[in-house]
């Protein structure tokens, strides 16, 4: 066989694989899964996004937190290493985390797409922290050493 023929063979191999992956043009509209009903439900808008302090301390900037929805939290900042830890929502209005052995309580005041507001019940005091959806790109600013 001359190359010439070869090519040509070959061209219509692949011709052929091709066709035979294409769909059907006349299919029945599929019903909608369970994952696809799933995928059309509000989405959590806590989760799987970039949470930044709103209320930081402008000398220790950038403390984060990520809600993922594997039930990590991401905690970090621009002057320390990040946090892995256990998180788990328990109800619509409150959340809780492992940190260093103990367990935080947080209520969710405030949460939306635009803002996040948690009391965090830190033995007999509250605290509030703000967060607000981080900006992307962003880049922490150099410490003063």
């Amino acid at each position: 066989m001359d190359t010439k023929t070869a090519i040509i063979a070959l061209m219509s191999v692949w011709g052929v694989g091709t066709c035979a992956t294409l769909p059907a043009n006349a299919q029945e509209k599929a019903e909608p899964t369970e994952d696809a009903v799933e995928d059309t439900a509000p989405q959590n808008p806590l989760l799987n996004r970039v949470w930044v302090r709103a209320d930081a301390d402008p000398g220790l900037p950038g403390p984060m937190q990520i809600f993922l929805e594997d039930g990590t939290l991401v905690t970090d900042s621009c002057w320390e290493t990040y946090r892995l830890s256990k998180w788990q929502q328990v109800s619509d209005s409150a959340i809780s985390w492992d940190e260093d052995g103990m367990t935080i309580n947080a209520d969710i005041a405030t949460l939306s797409d635009t803002e996040l507001v948690l009391n965090l019940k830190l033995g007999s005091d509250v605290q509030e922290q703000r967060f607000v959806p981080a900006n992307v790109p962003y880049l922490c600013p150099d410490m003063v050493k």
